[in-house]
């Protein structure tokens, strides 16, 4: 496999998985309206160290599972029905709920770095998004689990938080007060996305009858 198409899937992965507005690219944002652009990035260099560590946790999972072919079966059987149910959930039940405000009190660069490794730490969803992910498309072919297709798809999610987190920190002003980044919307790009995953499953389950 080449390792420049696993690089721009683990990106394309990540970005999808991070572009709707939640606790770390709004947190990015802040900091850096806040505190200037520099504490920012800071901030998402600790975030993207953490993510490179949980997509790589993520691949040895999904390796693991790769070698138990009714197990992985079971799993997506059971993805594709969690992805419907949330795909409804954010795109006809969830309703608009007033924004935490985050107001970043730390101040040094340093303690930036270590908040975002804390925050990107207790977000433990990209564990199983990508472990799902990784399966899938090592189900069509595009992903092999060896060592350096592994680090590659790594870099590659590292990489995707990164660019997305650095949108955010240097055009949050510009979105902020326009539709994009309001309850409803962000609610409509989660189901939208979930949508499409469960769309990738449906077709790997058929592949796979």
């Amino acid at each position: 496999m080449n390792i420049t198409v696993v690089f721009f899937l683990g990106l394309l992965i990540a970005i999808i998985g991070v572009i709707p507005p939640g606790l770390l690219n709004m947190t990015a944002a802040k900091i850096s309206l806040k505190e200037g652009h520099n504490r920012g990035i800071v901030f998402s260099i600790g975030v993207c160290f953490i993510v490179f560590l949980q997509t790589y946790i993520a691949a040895m999972f999904a390796r693991y599972l790769s070698n138990h072919p009714s197990t992985v079966e079971i799993l997506r059987q059971v993805a594709l029905v969690i992805f419907v149910l949330i795909t409804i959930y954010f795109l006809f039940i969830a309703k608009s709920s007033p924004k935490p405000d985050i107001e970043p009190n730390i101040k040094s660069k340093q303690s930036r770095f270590f908040q975002g490794i804390f925050l990107s730490a207790i977000n433990v969803f990209p564990i199983p998004y990508q472990a799902y992910m990784t399966i899938s498309i090592a189900g069509f072919g595009w992903f092999a689990f060896d060592p350096m297709s592994i680090l590659t798809y790594c870099s590659g999610a590292a990489t995707g938080t990164f660019v997305i987190l650095y949108v955010y920190i240097f055009f949050f002003d510009k979105i902020n007060n326009k539709k994009f980044t309001s309850q409803k919307n962000m609610n409509k790009s989660i189901g939208i996305i979930t949508a499409i995953v469960a769309v990738v499953t449906l077709v790997n389950i058929l592949m796979d009858i």
